[in-house]
C-alpha cells in the first residue's frame, strides 16, 4: 500500500472529477508523489505543517501502471506515478485531525 496526501480543495476536486493529476507540485513535477507508510510522518512534517484539513488516501500500488520507485529525500525510494490517479485506485481514505496525526487503523 502507498499513500497520497491531499488538501481539502484538491480532495474535493478529486471526488467530483473521479480522477486527478495530483496537487500543484505533482503537476509541476509531472508525476504524482506518494509515500510509503514509513515515509508518511516525514512527508506530513515537511510539506503539510500547519495545513487545516488533509485527506490521506491509501492506494494499492499493484493497480497502478507507470509507477516508478525513485530516489528522493534522504536517499529513500519514493513511489511516483507518471499518470493519472483514479478514484477506483483508492482503497481507503481518512480525514486527518487538526494535528495531522496518522490514523490508528493505517
Amino acid at each position: 500500500m502507498i499513500y497520497k496526501i491531499l488538501r481539502e480543495d484538491e480532495y474535493m476536486d478529486f471526488v467530483v472529477d473521479g480522477q486527478t493529476k495530483g496537487a500543484p507540485i505533482d503537476i509541476k513535477d509531472k508525476y504524482i508523489h506518494f509515500s510509503t507508510k514509513e515515509q508518511l510522518k516525514g512527508t506530513l512534517d515537511k510539506h503539510f505543517d500547519g495545513e487545516d484539513v488533509l485527506h490521506l488516501l491509501a492506494v494499492d500500488e499493484r493497480k497502478l501502471e507507470n509507477l516508478k520507485w525513485e530516489e528522493s529525500r534522504g536517499g529513500q525510494l519514493f513511489p511516483h506515478l507518471y499518470g493519472i490517479l483514479s478514484m477506483g485506485d483508492v482503497v481507503k481514505t481518512w480525514e486527518l485531525d487538526e494535528h495531522n496525526r496518522l490514523p490508528r487503523d493505517l
